[in-house]
């Protein structure tokens, strides 16, 4: 999914995360960062939880169904 690639790369920078930094807060390897990232891989619906809180979005927000 494409938009949830962009979306959290984008909110990763805002926080002025490196890929690394953002495993270790959400208790995930470095490489699935990377490959939710470069679109090679989908979260899990758990971790898709996770990601919103992290970030404080939504989660539809971070699967593109809104823009806020």
């Amino acid at each position: 999914m494409k938009i949830f690639a962009e979306r959290l790369k984008e909110l990763r920078k805002e926080k002025g995360l490196s890929q690394a930094a953002l495993a270790k807060g959400l208790q995930v390897s470095y490489a699935v960062v990377c490959y939710w990232e470069t679109d090679r891989s989908e979260p899990t619906a758990p971790n898709l939880v996770k990601i919103a809180e992290f970030f404080d979005v939504s989660v539809d927000y971070l699967l593109g169904r809104v823009d806020y």
